[in-house]
């Protein structure tokens, strides 16, 4: 135990061995969907269920432990929602691409990642970020995991084209059981209970099997499928055409932003960035997520990356490594028994989905909103994440913005070097994005 307190540096962090047992168990049962969900999705795109969810777990399992031993911080990792449904219905459905092909791209990505990492020019770009536009991916991520929590939770559902989106039937027990489940969550809370997000999720789970809404699967342990009709099968030769460089660029920069967003996002909430508004050796996590990248598409599965919802078990008290090292053994274990994991409901983990959202508001008290200069840019991250449901487009849009609009107010002095890069590298994203 002393050896585990002290390679975590726990005493120091001001945490402990149960916190962090806590906060990433908490993670993980946030996102343990997407062992279901990413093999679900990437069905559309010919990659068969069975070994896409083997390749999942793996590779959250490979990008967690590292990101706990390697860089010792609470984030988790696995293949990342968004690139995942890219992947499937824009690359293979609609312009036609084999899944090989498109893992292949994925690889591309993965090896350009490290190598940027290594060179430690993402580490320089992150850090040219203003204060302003960092606040703005805290709150933007609240707004994202509050959407996507409602959504879940079946509290808002998709409308027609006149209404977007509406209020679900809260007629509905699943319904009923969320709202009851954020409720739950916000007493303990309120109570001061230790780990209130987890017990939400467990107590919401029981009620939701108690009032029929799900079955507990007949067998509960079962031995994984065979991974080999994916593995290595990725096609890196047939995607290095010009014709597939969109796609390539798409995948590249969504990865790239989506990664530095949560990265200073969840940070900023979490306190972990220093006097300067930066995230110690933040090249360590990001290597982490280049390096699952590549293993994941050896694999044959999407873009990895680290996600949002680390931010529950980072308000769970998470603060070391030892939170991602407990996530990822969870997710091995996930190997084993995804018929259990496969039965906790959105009504149970879509309600800390929005309390984690409700947490992250907070920093927007250090936005500089009076300031137009400074407010578009927020405003467009902000609004952009969540209406358009991709964390990339949101946080590009903000790097277009910063620079244009500083310049045209005649504050060329304001903009960081590597804001330019940064926003180049949006503009052409927005160009060259298979719409």
């Amino acid at each position: 135990m002393e050896m585990i307190k002290k390679y975590f540096r726990l005493e120091e962090l001001e945490t402990s061995i149960r916190q962090e047992v806590i906060a990433g168990i908490t993670t993980f049962m946030t996102m343990a969907y997407i062992i279901i969900v990413n093999p679900k999705i990437l069905e559309a795109a010919g990659i068969p269920f069975g070994p896409s969810m083997v390749a999942t777990i793996l590779s959250a399992f490979f990008g967690t432990l590292t990101m706990g031993l390697y860089a010792k911080r609470p984030f988790a990792i696995a293949p990342y929602m968004g690139e995942n449904a890219f992947v499937a219905y824009t690359v293979c459905k609609v312009l036609g691409y084999s899944w090989q092909t498109a893992i292949g791209a994925i690889f591309i990505g993965g090896v350009l990642f490290t190598l940027l990492t290594v060179f430690k020019f993402r580490s320089w770009l992150t850090n040219q970020i203003p204060e302003s536009l960092k606040v703005s991916f805290a709150v933007g991520i609240g707004f994202f995991l509050t959407f996507i929590g409602l959504n879940d939770a079946g509290i808002v559902v998709v409308g027609s084209p006149g209404a977007p989106v509406h209020v679900g039937n809260l007629k509905e027990t699943s319904v009923l059981l969320s709202v009851f489940g954020f409720l739950f969550i916000v007493f303990f809370m309120i109570k001061k209970i230790r780990g209130a997000i987890l017990w939400g999720i467990l107590l919401t789970t029981f009620l939701a099997n108690l009032s029929g809404v799900i079955d507990l699967p007949d067998v509960w342990v079962a031995a994984p499928p065979s991974l080999e009709p994916i593995l290595f099968k990725l096609d890196v030769l047939g995607c290095l055409k010009w014709g597939f460089f969109s796609v390539i660029l798409t995948v590249f920069v969504m990865d790239f932003v989506d990664t530095m967003g949560t990265l200073i996002g969840v940070s900023y909430k979490a306190g972990l960035l220093d006097e300067n508004g930066n995230l110690p050796e933040i090249e360590k996590p990001m290597l982490c997520d280049a390096l699952a990248t590549i293993v994941g598409s050896l694999l044959g599965t999407t873009t990895t990356g680290t996600f949002i919802e680390s931010a529950a078990g980072i308000e769970a008290g998470g603060r070391s490594g030892l939170t991602a090292v407990v996530t990822a053994l969870l997710f091995l274990a996930g190997l084993f028994f995804a018929p259990f994991l496969a039965v906790i409901p959105a009504c149970a983990y879509g309600p800390a989905l929005i309390v984690v959202g409700l947490l992250m508001l907070s920093t927007i008290s250090k936005a500089h909103l009076d300031d137009m200069t400074e407010a578009v840019p927020i405003f467009a991250v902000i609004t952009l994440m969540s209406f358009t449901y991709n964390m990339g487009i949101g946080i590009t849009a903000g790097f277009v913005l910063y620079p244009l609009i500083k310049m045209f107010a005649g504050q060329k002095e304001d903009i960081p070097p590597g804001m330019w890069i940064l926003g180049g590298i949006s503009l052409i994203f927005f160009v060259f994005y298979p719409y």
